[in-house]
């Protein structure tokens, strides 16, 4: 780590404050070399947690190198791994909740740049989601801000965003967790001054779940780092490839080559079974409809929804 990320960072903590030329200073010494290292990005973090009240300028550089670091600083690049999850969560968990707005900006960040993300990244981003709609106050980083105990249009958009991030559990689909969190929101926020967009956000993500269908299936972080080796081995000889193929029998080359080829899917059979509700999903939704005793606005919007959808009465 350079003397700038040291002096910068003594004195933040002193001033509880960055400058832009300290940001300016961070930027050309991070990146000199391409590369941003792990002292690096504890750095970045214990400068960010000094700060009393972060600028746009700071906000948009600690997104972007933390963000750099976690999704490209190791192979396969693009996927966040389980010790760097475990890492983020250690770095910007205070007392069990996320303390910045900056902090929220990079989890959402990370959700829409990467491949994948583990587990646990996935439910601890899911739970800050909920506690800042719930509990947090203050402008938010792309505009609009957060306000207790009611759902602004600012606070959907958020939620749209990780939601329906690349790294989020189902990329272009909701899980069940998701819906749930959809759920617990609306339950807790009934009667409260909520924008139009929250009500379009709740029934268009717990409709995906119960009809959705998504067929995208990323590659494992195992696979891609498989993939990234065989492009950058050098060594790699086309020849020798093309040789193994001309040797083995046709229909078994490919099959020793490549595996087994997978019969092609049946894409209009499988959308068309996912847009069906059957037994275990209508009672899920059931238990969750009655969850507050009532059939509530948003309830009600949603059924309307789903029966258009496919003649539910």
């Amino acid at each position: 780590m350079s003397m700038h990320f040291r002096d910068i960072a003594a004195q933040v903590a002193a001033d509880s404050a960055i400058s832009d030329d300290e940001i300016l200073a961070l930027r050309r010494s991070s990146w000199d070399d391409g590369i941003i290292g792990i002292d690096e990005a504890d750095a970045i973090f214990s400068i960010n947690d000094s700060i009393e009240t972060p600028t746009a300028e700071w906000s948009d550089y600690f997104v972007e190198a933390i963000s750099e670091f976690l999704i490209n600083g190791v192979s396969p690049k693009g996927y966040v791994d389980e010790a760097q999850a475990e890492w983020l969560i250690a770095r910007i968990d205070h007392n069990g909740r996320i303390d910045s707005l900056t902090e929220l900006e990079l989890l959402v960040r990370i959700f829409e740049r990467a491949e994948s993300v583990p587990a646990p990244l996935r439910a601890y981003a899911l739970d800050q989601i909920e506690l800042a709609v719930l509990t947090g106050e203050g402008p938010t980083r792309r505009g609009g801000s957060l306000e207790k105990g009611n759902v602004t249009a600012a606070e959907a958009a958020l939620m749209r965003r990780i939601l329906y991030a690349s790294g989020s559990e189902r990329p272009a689909a909701i899980s069940r967790a998701e819906a749930e969190l959809l759920f617990r929101i609306k339950d807790e926020t009934l009667g409260a001054d909520n924008a139009p967009e929250w009500k379009i956000l709740f029934v268009q993500g717990v409709g995906n779940y119960l009809m959705g269908f998504s067929g995208h299936e990323p590659l494992t972080a195992e696979r891609a780092s498989e993939l990234e080796a065989f492009m950058s081995d050098s060594r790699v000889s086309l020849g020798r490839f093309a040789g193994r193929m001309a040797r083995a029998d046709l229909d078994e080359g490919f099959r020793s080559v490549f595996g087994r080829k997978k019969p092609e899917p049946d894409r209009e059979a499988e959308v068309s079974a996912a847009q069906e509700i059957e037994g275990s999903e209508r009672l899920w939704l059931d238990t969750r409809i009655n969850a507050n005793d009532r059939i509530d606005e948003y309830d009600q919007a949603l059924l309307e929804f789903l029966a258009e959808e496919q003649d539910l009465a």
